[in-house]
């Protein structure tokens, strides 16, 4: 049972929309293609954990904090026996253990995810022991790219690979046993003590004046969305159409991600979606869709 869904990262919402609008560094533009590959292949882990059909509870992204320290699960899967804590990793690419560190060919030297997860793991079973539960603690790399090949892995460390997997959760599944109210108590208490992840996220600066104006296409994200006399965008990239409704309100989700302090008004989304030109067509979007709050010319929408 899916007992903590997994949402999108601000922080990957934020740079997808600075992708397109913004000119950042190739650092920046780098960080964003590791961002997304993450979440890709944490959406795959996602989809085999649904298929379990044991009696168990799965927490996925979670920010905890032990002993002043915080650190992250990735997913979390409590049986009845055991908690089963998942480190995803989608790496491609061939990499090689030399000496206890580990090498992407080359010989570029990247961070060891085994040093990672012991962390993860001392912390995780202090917050355990710290709020009176006693559960035993199995911890995973899961790598889930089937392109990703590990020359010279240790047979001793705690590595599934995409072969693998089929195999693992055939094995999970057999775990026998019923879930108690402890479970549920420790599941809640989990999600009850997560750590705001505001404070973590690192994001390029960025101000309005800066960033191109105009409706990102919901496909390809590029700008390069025209509106016809209709109901519908069109992308001149890749040809996929979007209501104009739809692709306005997206719009306006953006101003609130990037500027989450000023005011929603006509004139601003007029501004921002560009390619709109009608402000009469943007203002019945917005009073069919959003509140409206004050009077006159300080008319905004929540």
């Amino acid at each position: 049972m899916e007992y903590k869904v997994r949402t999108e990262p601000l922080e990957l919402q934020v740079m997808r929309i600075l992708i397109a609008r913004a000119d950042l560094a190739e650092s920046d533009r780098q960080y964003y293609r590791n961002l997304e590959k993450g979440y890709e292949g944490e959406l795959f882990f996602d989809s085999i954990t649904r298929q379990l059909q044991s009696n168990c509870l799965i927490l996925n992204d979670l920010l905890l904090e032990a002993n002043h320290s915080t650190f992250q699960i990735d997913s979390l899967i409590i049986f009845p026996n055991s908690l089963q804590v998942f480190d995803i990793k989608n790496n491609e690419g061939d990499h090689y253990f030399e000496e206890e560190k580990l090498f992407i060919k080359p010989n570029l030297e990247i961070s060891n995810p085994v040093d990672q997860i012991k962390r993860t793991e001392n912390r995780f079973r202090r917050w355990v022991k710290d709020h009176g539960f006693s559960f035993p603690i199995v911890v995973n790399i899961v790598f889930v790219n089937p392109r990703f090949t590990l020359y010279q892995a240790p047979m001793n460390m705690p590595f599934i690979f995409h072969s693998q997997l089929d195999r693992y959760f055939e094995q999970l599944d057999s775990h026998t046993g019923k879930l108690t109210s402890k479970h549920k108590l420790l599941a809640d208490q989990l999600i009850n003590s997560q750590v705001s992840k505001e404070p973590f996220i690192k994001l390029p600066t960025y101000d309005y004046g800066n960033l191109r104006k105009g409706i990102i296409c919901e496909k390809c994200n590029k700008i390069a969305v025209a509106v016809d006399r209709g109901k519908h965008c069109l992308c001149l990239d890749c040809g996929h159409k979007e209501l104009v409704e739809t692709a306005v309100l997206r719009s306006v989700e953006e101003i609130k991600l990037l500027f989450p302090d000023r005011k929603i008004t006509t004139n601003l989304v007029h501004e921002w979606c560009k390619v709109v030109p009608s402000k009469k067509r943007i203002n019945r979007i917005l009073e069919k869709n959003l509140k409206k709050s004050g009077k006159n010319k300080w008319v905004y929408f929540e």
